[in-house]
């Protein structure tokens, strides 16, 4: 299944400042009987987000009108827990199409990276500036270059660089998950196959 591409993304943010966020927590165990990769943005930290009665937690700040935009900012160690690509499936139903945190889980990074959620890993230290500046300004925003592979705060120009596996970043650029990669190199594979049958 073929994903938007990224390039650079510049957006208002939503900040969930909680450290240690795990999977269960992102999608509810209950949540994942579904095999098709929607709906699941309806549940979204659905335990924190509704009363047992349905009705919205209003300090929850997803049901908070006042953040909005296309960029999650989580605390440290984002995504722990049980390995559920359904709680990156979940990110991307819901309309985020980057989590930036001082550090994921290496699991669910790899899930994010598989459908076409960026995660972008900054310092503690400019993880902090970020939660600072959207709580100034809730309308702060971010531009996140993956071809530059960095992030800036467009309001004071302040920048840091980040990571990314090459491969998966080539991916992400062109829209791709592993099975577009292979279907856009498929002449290359046949002739390679080809020259071993001489």
């Amino acid at each position: 299944m073929a994903y938007d591409k990224f390039n650079i993304l510049t957006s208002s943010a939503v900040p969930l400042p909680i450290e240690n966020v795990d999977t269960d927590q992102i999608i509810p165990a209950r949540f994942l009987k579904a095999t098709k990769r929607e709906g699941f943005g309806d549940n979204l930290f659905r335990d924190w987000r509704y009363n047992g009665d349905n009705t919205p937690k209003a300090d929850f700040v997803l049901n908070d009108k006042t953040y909005s935009g296309k960029i999650l900012v989580g605390g440290k160690n984002f995504g722990s827990g049980s390995s559920r690509e359904h709680a990156a499936w979940a990110v991307y139903d819901y309309g985020f199409r980057a989590v930036v945190s001082s550090f994921f889980a290496d699991i669910f990074k790899g899930n994010c990276l598989n459908i076409g959620v960026l995660p972008v890993q900054v310092s503690p230290e400019f993880a902090d500036t970020i939660f600072k500046a959207i709580e100034a300004d809730p309308n702060t925003q971010l531009e996140i270059n993956l071809e530059a592979q960095t992030i800036t705060l467009l309001a004071t120009g302040q920048q840091e660089s980040f990571d990314i596996n090459g491969y998966k970043k080539n991916n992400m650029l062109n829209g791709f998950d592993d099975i577009d990669y292979l279907q856009n190199i498929k002449e290359e594979i046949v002739t390679f196959a080809d020259k071993q049958l001489i």
